[in-house]
């Protein structure tokens, strides 16, 4: 595993007296109740349901509350949570025998057993853009006794345990009972459970007395969590601004995803504020609607590509060159599945050739609406240098900028937008991310070379070979432009000295963390 992957931290600590400001609004009092902890948010989650969406603030909040049979440790390895160890697995690589944990409690005091387990994956199958793809390669689930799980695959599929770890469309263990179409009840087996949420005010975790820690020690995402910190308090803060502002005035114990052009401030705040940058973050990328409007047309989508230079859209979108790296390929360098597979594409901020391409396509000025939304402030720089390189092809760009949950409502309809601006963690496995990969997430991708070149790379097993056909995807993606890969970017966020045993990671979690002297 290349240490790409890894998630690192830089702590800046300068002696100055830490600035004292008042509450910025009443929903998130300045000094935090006794053993809770603040944490700004850059939106209000638009559900709990965290099988439902690929949004990672609902991730990042709901993986408090449900677990699930694997997750990653600080090396991305796969290694088991729920499950008490990995899947023994027939010779043909089809049928996984996953031994459950005994003991494991929900949150409402019933233990855990295989059926919670095996309808918790059936509704993750029938509603998770990526438990779609899963279900489409499950012959069988069954609960074998009551602490063994029996899945059975119709063909080899490489990334199944990588799936079954997401945090995000998370394949979370639900109790069987608050199983539902619209999930009311949030009962899982974590370290913290749902207390109350206050739309646009905040979201209350309060730690579960029974919960069944692991013994493991704690590495990433696996091992041992105590919630250490009786409550956890996610506070929509929608202006970054507001999320500096909080910071330095000591309003909140971590803020999330703070622009790039804050870190000299944070610097100079004094010990009482730690700066964190995590390299290799993530990549921002654009989504192409290929189901209805104009962008349906797969030519037009390949003038569009023609047209964008993702190297501008970078610049404006971090400036710091310390945040941001301008490459082709969508993984780095050093790690299986680097490829330059349609890299001709890439960057090419040609709008003579886009045009005349447009042009052959049909293109007769019909309006390209691009969501984005100013809660991700450098979605929506990307946007307007976007619109600009539009207009230099004699493309007419229709920029909406909504609020976050606005943007993810939205991008459910196919008749609302034709391309929408978001980003994701980079992560040691393709099929983890983006969903577009997977089948029925917004963008509605699909083609025979895709089913080809995805059927041929989840189905190889050996990790060499799984390297090479990699660049076929890819370059099915640079034919098809389903999405564009803008880049690789290193993110900002920032937590008060008080919150101690923080470790940086791409879905924030605060198990194992503490606030000194609370």
């Amino acid at each position: 595993m290349s240490s790409l992957f890894l998630r690192k931290t830089v702590r800046r600590a300068l002696s100055l007296t830490a600035l004292a400001l008042g509450p910025l609004f009443a929903a998130a009092p300045a000094v935090a109740a006794p053993s809770a902890a603040n944490l700004a948010m850059i939106a209000e989650p638009q559900t709990l349901d965290t099988m439902s969406t690929s949004s990672d603030l609902v991730g990042t909040i709901m993986q408090h509350v449900y677990e699930t049979l694997y997750t990653f440790d600080a090396k991305w390895n796969v290694v088991p949570m729920l499950a008490d160890g990995m899947p023994k697995v027939s010779k043909d690589g089809l049928t996984h025998t996953i031994a459950l944990r005994k003991g494991v409690k929900f949150h409402n005091g019933r233990e855990m057993v295989a059926d919670d387990v095996v309808a918790s994956l059936q509704r993750w199958m029938e509603v998770s853009p990526r438990g779609k793809v899963i279900g489409k390669e499950v012959a069988s689930l069954t609960a074998k006794d009551a602490y063994t799980v029996e899945l059975a695959l119709k063909t080899p599929y490489a990334p199944l345990l990588a799936q079954l770890a997401l945090p995000t469309t998370m394949a979370a263990v639900m109790a069987k009972e608050s199983i539902a179409p619209q999930i009311k009840d949030f009962i899982g087996t974590g370290p913290y459970k749902l207390k109350e949420r206050k739309p646009d005010q905040y979201t209350l975790l309060t730690r579960f007395e029974g919960y069944t820690a692991r013994k493991e020690p704690a590495s990433g995402y696996a091992g041992k969590r105590e919630a250490l910190i009786e409550e956890l308090r996610f506070v929509p803060v929608p202006s970054a601004n507001t999320r500096v502002e909080g910071t330095l005035s000591g309003q909140f114990d971590y803020a999330d995803l703070l622009p790039v052009e804050s870190i000299g401030r944070l610097e100079k705040a004094g010990a009482a504020v730690v700066p964190i940058m995590t390299p290799s973050f993530g990549f921002p990328y654009l989504v192409f609607n290929t189901k209805e409007g104009v962008l349906a047309s797969q030519p037009l989508r390949q003038a569009v590509q023609a047209a964008l230079g993702p190297g501008e859209m970078m610049a404006a979108a971090f400036g710091d060159t310390r945040f941001f790296a301008v490459e082709a390929n969508h993984f780095p360098q050093g790690t299986p599945f680097y490829s330059l597979a349609g890299a001709d594409k890439y960057n090419q901020r040609n709008p003579a050739a886009a045009k005349e391409m447009a042009a052959k396509a049909g293109y007769n000025g019909q309006p390209v609406r691009i969501l984005a939304s100013r809660q991700y402030e450098f979605h929506y720089n990307m946007a307007l240098v976007m619109a600009e390189q539009l207009k230099r092809a004699g493309i007419k760009p229709e920029l909406q900028v909504v609020d976050w949950a606005t943007l993810v409502q939205r991008r459910n309809d196919p008749k609302l937008w034709d391309i929408y601006v978001t980003h994701s963690g980079q992560f040691p496995e393709p099929m983890l991310s983006p969903p577009q990969l997977g089948d029925g997430a917004p963008g509605w991708w699909s083609s025979p070379a895709k089913q080809a070149a995805l059927s041929a790379f989840n189905q190889e097993m050996d990790p060499a070979k799984r390297g090479a056909l990699w660049g076929k995807v890819q370059q099915v993606i640079y034919d098809e432009v389903p999405y564009i890969n803008v880049g690789k970017f290193n993110s900002l966020s920032a937590r008060a000295q008080r919150l101690q045993g923080y470790v940086p990671s791409a879905w924030p979690f605060f198990w194992n963390a503490t606030i000194a002297g609370k």
